[in-house]
């Protein structure tokens, strides 16, 4: 499942690294939402998976409250999966 983890921790990070700083400025600069609304849905999906792996992955990876909080907080800041990759996942 950890394997599992990295590919979705991987996807969630590239897909709001494309919305963050392509399709929003596409959507503000150039008046057209579709990339917006193209990338949203993924990333939407990947980002509540991301976090419901790492609920399940809690106990088996022995991660404590810090390193889980930590986890949980990489969702939402950019390039944060890559450094939860690199940090907590990597063996």
């Amino acid at each position: 499942m950890k394997t599992f983890f990295r590919v979705v921790s991987f996807l969630e990070g590239t897909s709001y690294l494309l919305l963050l700083f392509i399709a929003v400025p596409i959507k503000y600069w150039m008046n057209d939402p579709q990339y917006v609304k193209l990338l949203g849905m993924p990333h939407g999906l990947l980002f509540v998976g991301y976090i419901v792996l790492a609920f399940l992955l809690r106990s088996e990876l022995n991660w404590n409250i810090k390193t889980f909080g930590a986890v949980l907080l990489a969702s939402i800041l950019p390039f944060g999966t890559f450094y939860v990759d690199k940090k907590y996942l990597r063996n």
